[in-house]
């Protein structure tokens, strides 16, 4: 079955000049169009972020992967005035990490696991804020948990993302299992956002084209 390839659509002014006019930044909307819940057409999330006079505004996939130039440089509130904004204007309440683009060139850089050549055997779980002591604790134990069940997973973390490597699969991975079940970033009460690593990939080359 051949599969069409996303093309990213943009909304307000382009910008024209000898310096480099690519996005400064990414915004990740968590647990959007999944499954039937939480629908948002990219059009009207597009809009949404435009509003709040962010220009050059883009999605890629359906996923919640917003691009755009800000003036801002405070990701925290960038963050928070998006996730207010959606709520006013979509009726969905999700949660929306925020990076710079030398933010995400840095994760690009960390990857700890180099070497996998699927990227669907590899996510980055991006969170708003630095993985504390007890989400690292948590994080460990679901690590040995899902290693003495004979799991080859394995989780990383740098800075505020969680590099989640699953050789075999993410669909069959017991490490993401004990994850979502634990007191971690990747559970439901979370505020991590997951993106595999070809999504994080071109994210990047979109921000530096």
């Amino acid at each position: 079955m051949r599969q069409n390839r996303a093309v990213p659509t943009h909304v307000g002014p382009t910008h024209v000049g000898p310096t480099h006019v690519g996005p400064t930044h990414l915004a990740l909307v968590r647990g959007i169009n999944v499954g039937g819940r939480n629908r948002v057409a990219m059009a009207d999330l597009r809009t949404v972020v435009a509003s709040l006079a962010h220009t050059n505004v883009a999605t890629f996939i359906q996923s919640g992967n917003v691009l755009f130039i800000s003036t801002e440089t405070d990701t925290t509130v960038i963050a928070a005035a998006l996730e207010r904004a959606i709520a006013e204007s979509l009726s969905v309440r999700p949660k929306v990490v925020v990076l710079s683009r030398d933010e995400l060139s840095q994760v690009v850089a960390d990857n700890p696991y180099p070497d996998e050549a699927n990227p669907k055997c590899l996510h980055a779980a991006f969170t708003s804020e630095q993985i504390g002591p007890d989400q690292l604790a948590a994080i460990a134990a679901a690590q040995q948990r899902a290693t003495d069940k004979g799991s080859r997973d394995e989780a990383t973390v740098v800075g505020r993302t969680l590099f989640l490597h699953t050789p075999d699969g993410l669909g069959r991975s017991e490490l993401a299992a004990q994850l979502a079940r634990a007191a971690g970033p990747l559970a439901a009460t979370g505020s991590a956002t997951m993106r595999n690593w070809a999504t994080v990939t071109k994210l990047l080359a979109m921000c530096q084209a």
